[in-house]
């Protein structure tokens, strides 16, 4: 397939499941890198993955298919990263270093610029590249921003907004919420009564 007819196949895809301004900035990433991209899906513990491929396979990313616009995005831009972190290091370095993060910090900048990003986002983005001790994946104060984009649920919520003794359901297990233990909340699956700690920004289904 000429890269053309790629770039068209590309668009037609990737346009139902981005903000269409930065559907030719991922097109290109697609064009310009040697790896797999799959949209697939949901899956509870992970919104994207990369994983290397054999010596006869290309690397994959894995992106989930019910993800917003802006969520996708960023996820995407997660994941080459990786990509790009494995073709210089290879297993060399850890998951979310420091190699990992200029390489986010590099693919993130130009989406920045375009001045396209909702504000919110936008400052949440610029204050997750300042900080690069930190991993963008547990960076709760984005995850926020980005869930605020989400098709509007009532039956689902972020675990942090639900009142105590609430019970939900979280990977098909139902659960009671409990007190807060430094950034997770303790939470006791009803039927085994064990007890779970549980990131506050975890999407939940409300029971009660």
């Amino acid at each position: 397939m000429s890269t053309s007819n790629k770039q068209d196949v590309y668009h037609k895809v990737l346009v139902k499941y981005l903000p269409e301004i930065f559907v030719s900035y991922v097109t290109e990433l697609l064009l310009q890198n040697k790896v797999k991209f799959k949209i697939v899906a949901p899956r509870a513990t992970k919104l994207g993955d990369f994983r290397v491929g054999s010596a006869l396979q290309k690397p994959q990313i894995t992106i989930n298919g019910n993800l917003n616009p802006y969520a996708f995005l960023i996820t995407t831009i997660h994941e080459f990263a990786h990509f790009k972190t494995y073709e210089k290091f290879g297993n060399r370095v850890s998951p979310h270093g420091l190699e990992w993060k200029l390489e986010f910090k590099k693919l993130l900048e130009p989406v920045i610029r375009t001045g396209h990003l909702p504000n919110e986002i936008s400052i949440a983005l610029e204050k997750s590249l300042h900080n690069l001790k930190a991993s963008s994946c547990s960076d709760v104060h984005l995850s926020r921003q980005l869930a605020k984009f989400d098709l509007h649920d009532e039956t689902v919520s972020l675990l942090e907004n639900l009142p105590s003794g609430s019970k939900f359901l979280l990977q098909s297990k139902v659960f009671c919420k409990g007190e807060l233990r430094r950034k997770r909340f303790l939470c006791t699956e009803i039927k085994t009564n064990k007890n779970y700690l549980v990131s506050g920004i975890a999407k939940v289904t409300i029971l009660e």
